[in-house]
């Protein structure tokens, strides 16, 4: 088996997450239940995710020179992450994620960017030596878009798998998109990219086919509790779910980015790496948090093979 190297080009914050019954009303304190302060970002999550799968790892970063940056620089070593290319930048604050979740484990998030929206296509290039060395490169939208594009057409350009996850969701160029080999919404990020309706397996194809249509390799469209859905040039494809018993859902979904972008890496069929990732970021759900709610290697590998059994 190959093991992967996985460089990602993307954010890092500190989640702060706040447990409780009801949300406040306009104008209202209340009292949590419980509070939870972790390491985050989507891009920090998803590196995480992928080193915890066993790949070698690094990260292209900014985080601000706040009491967070350090500590998030520390994290990714303990993680045995290669900082080199994670910039601390002056002024500004470190990236934040107040995390609001509730008794069914369904959250609400609200993202400060800070250092991140520093990163520029000038970072990309400065971690050449990193990209080129990489199975795969995995982007989100935490950072600038015109950043997310330089490398894409660096990924391209070097004939580099790259991986994309638009969430946040915001409007896209299509045209500098083009030439992504996966690209992957869940689905109220797919609806808020394409604006069509993503409620059924139906419309999830039909939004799939759309996306395909801009020059899309794959498409992904992750659907929590229900699977994913694979579309590509050979048509579209449910991926059913895992049934765990989900505590917080915070971070799934980059659960799912990272680890899938270490199945592939080590040469697993593209289906088999969707139901291994699927089963992956289901059992993340079982803890508190996001980092530190992910499995490691070999316990997913027990679990896995349990649930493959019953396949």
């Amino acid at each position: 088996m190959t093991q992967s190297f996985i460089t990602v080009v993307g954010s890092a914050n500190v989640d702060l997450t706040t447990f409780n019954d009801v949300f406040p009303r306009p104008g209202q304190t209340i009292f949590g239940k419980s509070f939870d302060l972790g390491f985050g970002g989507k891009g920090a999550n998803q590196a995480v995710a992928a080193r915890l799968c066993g790949a070698n790892v690094a990260m292209v970063a900014k985080v601000g020179n706040d009491l967070f940056g350090p500590a998030t620089i520390k994290n990714f070593e303990s993680q045995g992450i290669d900082v080199s290319c994670v910039g601390i930048a002056e002024g500004v604050s470190s990236g934040v994620a107040p995390i609001f979740v509730d008794p069914s484990g369904e959250n609400r998030i609200i993202v400060v960017k800070g250092a991140n929206d520093l990163l520029a296509p000038e970072d990309v290039d400065a971690a050449a030596h990193l990209l080129q060395k990489a199975n795969a490169i995995v982007l989100q939208f935490e950072i600038p878009l015109r950043t997310v594009y330089h490398a894409v057409q660096f990924a391209k350009a070097k004939g580099i798998r790259c991986i994309v996850n638009p969430a946040p969701a915001q409007p896209v160029d299509f045209v500098q998109l083009r030439g992504v080999d996966y690209f992957i919404p869940n689905e109220s990020e797919a609806e808020t990219i394409t604006g069509m309706p993503v409620h059924t397996a139906g419309d999830a194809k039909e939004c799939a086919r759309y996306l395909l249509e801009q020059g899309l390799r794959c498409v992904v469209i992750t659907r929590g509790e229900r699977g994913c859905l694979l579309a590509n040039e050979e048509g579209a494809e449910l991926v059913p779910p895992f049934q765990v018993d989900s505590v917080d859902t915070t971070g799934a979904g980059d659960a799912f980015i990272g680890s899938f972008a270490v199945f592939l890496g080590e040469g697993h069929p593209e289906k088999e790496a969707l139901r291994q990732a699927s089963l992956y970021a289901a059992l993340s759900t079982m803890k508190v948090g996001t980092q530190k709610s992910f499995w490691s290697r070999a316990e997913f590998e027990k679990e896995w093979q349990k649930r493959r059994a019953r396949l």
